[in-house]
């Protein structure tokens, strides 16, 4: 007779959930944000703060998100006025992505927000749990 595996005990499981956690804490504390973003548009405004003038294949790289996806991704921050879009001058076949002063401005406001969410998708956990949490996930993410 074969064990039959228990969901609770399944890391692929647990992540898909805590997945799902995250993302429904981030939208639900994002209503209250001066502008509407996703988890992965505030990650590639963060990124592109801090990097000025990359690509989009560099942006994707960064935020750990597929390349496929990331031009919808950025497509819909240059809609909004975020973020803006110029022929890269080394390769004219590229574009290089920066902050539009709006997109800045809306970064730093959220910046905050998103901040303070982050104890909550862990809740249950105490801070010393946290940021053991934190530092295993990110060994698993880095091997």
């Amino acid at each position: 007779m074969t064990q039959r595996n228990d969901l609770s005990s399944m890391p692929g499981h647990l992540i898909r959930r805590l997945n799902q956690r995250s993302t429904a804490v981030f939208h639900e504390r994002m209503k209250a944000a001066p502008v509407e973003l996703t988890s992965v548009q505030y990650a590639a405004l963060d990124v592109l703060s801090q990097n000025p003038g990359i690509d989009q294949a560099k942006l994707a790289a960064l935020i750990a998100y597929d390349r496929a996806t990331i031009g919808e991704v950025v497509k819909r921050l240059v809609q909004k006025g975020l973020v803006a879009r110029q022929v890269n001058e080394e390769d004219r076949r590229a574009r290089s992505l920066s902050l539009t002063e709006t997109g800045e401005a809306a970064r730093a406001e959220v910046a905050p927000l998103v901040a303070q969410l982050q104890p909550d998708i862990l809740c249950g956990l105490t801070e010393e749990e946290r940021a053991q949490f934190i530092a295993l996930a990110r060994k698993v993410v880095d091997s």
